[in-house]
């Protein structure tokens, strides 16, 4: 049976982006600073992995990052390699 997902959602008060899918959540955390923000940790649920879910996660983070004009800190190792391999969002380190 395959997933259903839902959109990825900014939860600001938790400083996350959340993409829930078949009841469990994935996530893509954060710490915010005045000019930059520090992505720390990126979950997905072991009985989701392998579909796309943390690479939704990250572009979304990316995307809201670059549009709040702020400095991208990766400390979490997947939006590190995320980074490295996607040229288009260096310009954010």
């Amino acid at each position: 049976m395959d997933a259903t997902f839902a959109p990825v959602t900014h939860n600001s008060t938790a400083q996350r982006f959340e993409l829930n899918a078949d009841s469990v959540t994935a996530i893509a955390e954060y710490r915010r600073e005045p000019n930059r923000v520090i992505f720390n940790h990126t979950f997905v649920p072991p009985e989701l992995r392998g579909k796309g879910l943390a690479e939704q996660l990250v572009r979304t983070a990316l995307a809201w990052a670059r549009a709040e004009k702020l400095q991208v800190v990766p400390e979490c190792s997947y939006v590190a390699r995320f980074i490295e391999r996607h040229h288009e969002y260096r310009d954010l380190l």
